[in-house]
């Protein structure tokens, strides 16, 4: 999937400075896949939510979403991306890893986290 393929909606600077942004990838009318990224204090944003749509896997989508997230991160002077994952989601993990995301200890006691990861944004 091609990077100019993928439109989003990104809140207005002032409130992503107190909250994050919300990616969602269409093609036409059909929503293919969505990621967040929250602003935490720190210079430490946390992804939230990546989700690709059954049809729109294998096509590169996750790794584009998360290429998107990295760089408006970038931009915005934060120095490291953190999430959360459950064990089940070998594909996600797998996805994560291929990116650069390493196992941390948990940082969170989310009801569904099982493996906490993070990358540092040079």
């Amino acid at each position: 999937m091609r990077r100019s393929t993928l439109h989003y909606a990104r809140t207005p600077v002032s409130t992503w400075r107190l909250h994050g942004v919300f990616l969602v990838a269409r093609r036409r009318d059909a929503v293919l896949g969505c990621a967040g990224l929250r602003l935490l204090s720190e210079r430490i944003g946390e992804v939230k939510r990546l989700f690709v749509a059954p049809a729109a896997r294998g096509c590169g989508l996750g790794a584009l979403l998360m290429g998107e997230l990295e760089r408006i991160a970038r931009g915005h002077g934060l120095s490291l991306l953190r999430l959360d994952t459950r064990h089940d989601l070998v594909e996600s993990r797998r996805l994560y890893a291929a990116l650069g995301y390493e196992e941390v200890p948990a940082f969170n006691d989310g009801q569904y986290a099982e493996h906490w990861l993070a990358k540092p944004l040079a």
